[in-house]
C-alpha cells in the first residue's frame, strides 16, 4: 500500500517543478518550429497562461498537509513556505513574460522565456529545499540564467557589463556560501538543514566555528537579496539589464533570497538566534540608509529603484531581525506586495525608455500628458514603496515595524519610520517629475493588450493587498506558523 501511494505522493509534490520544465521545453519547441510573427505574438502569452495553469494544477494538486513532510529522500520539503513562495514565483514568471511582450527585442526570443522559466525551476527548489546540497544546486540553477538574462543585449555596451557584473559578483557570493556550507557540513556530518542544529550540538561544535559559517552563510544570501555591504552589484545590474529583467531581479530573485534565509537562519542556527538577530538588525539598517540616502543623488530612474530596492531589503530584514512568527509573517507580506509594485513600476519604465530613449528622471516628464492612466498606475507603485494607504506597502511595512516593536526592538522600528520619512521624498520627487507640465510631448501609444492585461494586474494587487488583507495574511502567516515546526 505504502509502495503504491509515495511515487504519487512525490511526483504531486513536483507539479510545478515538472510544470514549469514542461512548459519550456514548450516555448523552445515553439520558438524552433514557429515563425518570427507567431512567436513576437504568442510566446510570451503562452508563458503566462502556463504559469496560470501550473498554479491551479498546485492548488488542485500540490497543496501540503498541516505537518509538513521530507520527501525525495529528505533533500526536499512540502510544507507551506515552499507552497507559497512557488505560487508567488509563479506569478512573477507569468507577469515578466507579458511585460517582456513589450519590448520588440525579447518578444520574439524563444531563449529568453526559456531562461527566465529554468530560473523560476531553481527558485522554487530553493524554497523548498531541505538538504544544503540540494540548495546549492537550486541557487545555482537560479543564478546561472540571470546572469544571462541581465546581459541579454549582446549589442549593448550596458547590458553586457550588467551581466558580466552579476556573473563575478555572483561567482564570489556563490563560493563563500559554499564554504560556509562545507564548514557547517564538516562540522556535523550531515546535509539535512532540520538536522544540523542538533548534530552541531552533538559534535560540540566549537561556537567560534558556527559563528564564522553563519557569517559566511550570510554573505551569500545577503548578496541574493542585495542587502548592505553585498548590494554593489544591484545599481549597475538593474540599470544595463533589459527593464522587465530588472523588474523580475528586484522581486521574484530577491523572494527566493528571503526564502532560503528564513529557513535556514530558523532551522540551522535556532541556538544562535540571540547573535544573528543582532546581526540582521546591523545589516537591515545599513541597507535602510544606504540604500535611501544613494537613492536621494540619483538622476536615472532605474539606478534609483536599484537603491530603493536595497533600502526595501532592509525593510524586510527588520522582520527576520525580529526572530518571531509575526515577524516572519510581515516579511512574506512584504515579499508580496514588494512583487505587484515593483514590477509595476518597472513596467512603466519599460514603456518610457522606449518612447523617450532614456531611463532617466528626465525621461518621466510630462507622463502625466502622455498618458494619464500610466501617470496615475505610476503614482499607486510610487506611494506604495513609500508606504502610503491604502496600498500595499502600507500594511507591509506596518507588520514589519510592528514584529520590531513586538520583539523589543524598538531602535529598529525607528530607524526603520525614520528611513521611510526619507524614501518620500524621493518618491515625491519622481512624481513631481511625471506631473509636471511639460510643453511638446508627445502621447505613448503602441502598448500591447499583454503589457496592459499585465500592468492592470499589479495595479489591481497593489489595491486589493493594501485593502483586502486577510487572504495575504493568512498566506503569509501559514509560512510563519510551520517555519518553527522542525
Amino acid at each position: 500500500m505504502v509502495a503504491s501511494t509515495l511515487p504519487v505522493e512525490y511526483i504531486r509534490a513536483l507539479v510545478p517543478e515538472i510544470g514549469l520544465l514542461v512548459l519550456a521545453g514548450v516555448v523552445l519547441g515553439w520558438d524552433l518550429f514557429a515563425s518570427t510573427t507567431s512567436r513576437q505574438r504568442w510566446l510570451g502569452w503562452v508563458v503566462a497562461a502556463g504559469s496560470l495553469g501550473i498554479v491551479v494544477l498546485s492548488l488542485l494538486f500540490a497543496v501540503p498537509a498541516p505537518s509538513p513532510r521530507l520527501l525525495w529522500g529528505g533533500v526536499l520539503r512540502l510544507d507551506e513556505v515552499g507552497f507559497v513562495f512557488r505560487m508567488l514565483f509563479l506569478a512573477g514568471v507569468g507577469l515578466t513574460a507579458l511585460f517582456a511582450m513589450q519590448v520588440k527585442a525579447l518578444s520574439g526570443k524563444g531563449e529568453f522565456f526559456a531562461l527566465l522559466l529554468f530560473s523560476g525551476l531553481g527558485f522554487s527548489l530553493m524554497a523548498s529545499a531541505a538538504d544544503m546540497v540540494m540548495l546549492f544546486l537550486a541557487i545555482e540553477t537560479a543564478s546561472i540564467p540571470l546572469y544571462v538574462l541581465a546581459g541579454f543585449y549582446l549589442r549593448d555596451v550596458r547590458s553586457a557589463e550588467a551581466g558580466l557584473k552579476y556573473v563575478l559578483f555572483g561567482a564570489v557570493a556563490s563560493a563563500t556560501l559554499l564554504y560556509g556550507l562545507s564548514l557547517l557540513y564538516g562540522m556535523s556530518g550531515t546535509t539535512r538543514l532540520y538536522d544540523l542544529d542538533a548534530a552541531l550540538y552533538q559534535a560540540q561544535a566549537p561556537l567560534e566555528m558556527v559563528i564564522v559559517a553563519l557569517i559566511l552563510v550570510l554573505v551569500g544570501f545577503g548578496f541574493k537579496v542585495a542587502a548592505v555591504p553585498f548590494h554593489f552589484w544591484a545599481p549597475d545590474v538593474y540599470e544595463g539589464a533589459p527593464t522587465p529583467v530588472t523588474g523580475y531581479l528586484s522581486t521574484a530573485s530577491k523572494a527566493a533570497g528571503f526564502a532560503v534565509l528564513l529557513r535556514f537562519l530558523i532551522s540551522v542556527f535556532a541556538e544562535q538566534t540571540a547573535f544573528w538577530t543582532l546581526l540582521i538588525g546591523i545589516l537591515a539598517t545599513a541597507s535602510m540608509l544606504v540604500g535611501n540616502y544613494l537613492a536621494l543623488v540619483q538622476s536615472n530612474a532605474k539606478r534609483l529603484l536599484a537603491y530603493s530596492s536595497i533600502a526595501h531589503a532592509g525593510y524586510i530584514l527588520i522582520g527576520v531581525a525580529a526572530g518571531t512568527p509575526l515577524g516572519a509573517t510581515g516579511a512574506v507580506y512584504y515579499l508580496i506586495a514588494y512583487l505587484v509594485t515593483n514590477l509595476a513600476a518597472f513596467a512603466i519604465l519599460t514603456v518610457v525608455e522606449q518612447a523617450v530613449g532614456s531611463s532617466d528622471l528626465k525621461a518621466l516628464e510630462g507622463l502625466q500628458q502622455r498618458s494619464a492612466p500610466l501617470a496615475l498606475a505610476m503614482l499607486a507603485a510610487l506611494l506604495s514603496l513609500g508606504g502610503i494607504p491604502p496600498f500595499a506597502g502600507f500594511i507591509a511595512k506596518l507588520l514589519v515595524f510592528g514584529s520590531a516593536i513586538e520583539a523589543g526592538q524598538i531602535w529598529l522600528a525607528f530607524v526603520g519610520v525614520f528611513n521611510s520619512i526619507i524614501a518620500l521624498y524621493y518618491y515625491l520627487v519622481m512624481l513631481k517629475t511625471i506631473y509636471r507640465f511639460t510643453p511638446g510631448v508627445e502621447p505613448i501609444s503602441g502598448l500591447r493588450p499583454a503589457w496592459r492585461l499585465a500592468l492592470g494586474i499589479c495595479v489591481a494587487g497593489i489595491v486589493l493587498v493594501g485593502v483586502w488583507i486577510a487572504p495575504w495574511y493568512t498566506w503569509a502567516g501559514s509560512v510563519a506558523r510551520v517555519l518553527w515546526v522542525y
